[in-house]
């Protein structure tokens, strides 16, 4: 018997680019593209920023994808390596991790790149909110008589098993509100918060902060994000009606994430690697955590995951330069901030955030990342954070840096 061989050491991962369309809102200028279409495009368009790099060398393309049950069936990222035109050599794999996706993808393309199983790896994510499918159950036997019952697939809870506790199945929605129960957390609170969102990407949209990173989908009349908006006032947002509890609810459609389109891709390296694309790299990966929580509180589920993660990257939150956290609603983030007091809010979602931006599931994650390294470039050295919460209780965190 021959001796195994040792493992290879742990090899440094960098961020050579990144890239996003713009975010399309639910039934808007992207809802005409469909999602592989959209997730080919970012990768087409992040190999063409690397002319030097032959794209036969990628070593794998990891997509997040929180739907699946539509045109983004059958391994959306396969798909999109087929519909970009890269090499029919190069493979694909799509992950989901719902909300998460997108830089679950990222995650596992870094560590495949960081233990030698590739050099060169493409990760991003994608959805189409918009064209998400209905659904039809299979009936118990053949033939029925009776009407059948159709889920949409666009977001949340479906064909609930009965075996699931209800606290853990209760809308979005709801559980947003059960963190602003726990924590305190107002209306007005709320309404500022997503105010600010839409104020600091109406900044970074005026200040080309997204010039460097946004790359418009050629087949629709779309240059910015969709949902971003300039007229935005706590007047206006406080006349909305509360979208979840008729009694006493605090959780708006002005203050949480809306329904959306798009979809991100960067493009992850070796130090090998590196020097086939004869490019400097946006930052390196420094560390990542996952972490559960009660499903009904997954808005929280940030909380000990960036802990995790900033830990095994040997920072703390006074090192951070800036952290990317996903709105899905004011109250989930405003959650989590009041649980890391030494954070400085000013690094926080400096370009606004997802109340604003938008949040197509699949591809936020892989959004944030490619923010936080775009950012760090932009600063010239310095520790980022992205993080975001998940739906059924998770919570994701990648730690970068330059």
């Amino acid at each position: 018997m021959t001796e195994p061989h040792a493992p290879n050491a742990v090899r440094d991962v960098y961020i050579v680019d990144a890239v996003r369309t713009p975010v399309g809102k639910y039934g808007g200028a992207l809802a005409g593209v469909r999602p592989d279409d959209l997730a080919a495009h970012v990768v087409r368009a992040l190999v063409d920023r690397t002319p030097e790099l032959d794209p036969a060398r990628i070593d794998d393309v990891y997509f997040g994808d929180a739907n699946g049950a539509g045109e983004d069936n059958r391994n959306v990222a396969r798909m999109a390596v087929l519909l970009s035109g890269l090499p029919v050599g190069v493979p694909g794999v799509t992950v989901n991790r719902l909300c998460g996706s997108g830089l679950e993808a990222v995650i596992q393309a870094a560590r495949a790149v960081a233990h030698g199983d590739a050099e060169v790896a493409v990760a991003g994510g994608v959805e189409s909110m918009s064209r998400a499918p209905y659904v039809l159950r299979k009936p118990d036997r053949a033939f029925p008589a009776g009407h059948q019952e159709m889920f949409s697939s666009t977001l949340g809870w479906r064909m609930v098993n009965p075996r699931m506790a209800p606290e853990w199945t209760v809308p979005l929605g709801e559980g947003a509100e059960l963190i602003a129960d726990k924590h305190g957390i107002t209306r007005e609170q709320q309404d500022v918060f997503a105010l600010a969102s839409h104020q600091k990407a109406v900044r970074a949209w005026a200040a080309g902060d997204y010039d460097a990173e946004v790359v418009p989908v050629p087949v629709a009349d779309l240059t910015r994000d969709e949902t971003v908006r300039e007229n935005s006032s706590l007047e206006a947002l406080s006349r909305l009606k509360p979208a979840f509890r008729s009694a006493g609810g605090t959780v708006t459609a002005g203050n949480s994430s809306p329904l959306n389109d798009g979809a991100a891709a960067l493009l992850l390296v070796s130090e090998e690697g590196l020097r086939a694309t004869g490019r400097e790299p946006l930052a390196r990966v420094r560390a990542s955590a996952v972490t559960g929580i009660e499903p009904q509180l997954f808005g929280l589920g940030p909380v000990e995951a960036v802990r995790r993660a900033l830990e095994r990257a040997g920072r703390g939150f006074g090192d951070l330069a800036v952290c990317e956290l996903n709105e899905a609603f004011a109250a989930q983030a405003l959650g989590c901030l009041a649980q890391w007091p030494d954070l400085d809010p000013t690094v926080v979602n400096p370009r606004g955030g997802a109340i604003a931006i938008g949040h197509p599931l699949g591809a936020s994650g892989a959004r944030l990342a490619g923010a936080v390294a775009h950012q760090l470039a932009a600063q010239g050295s310095g520790t980022g954070l992205a993080a975001l919460c998940i739906g059924v209780g998770q919570g994701l965190a990648m730690v970068l840096e330059r």
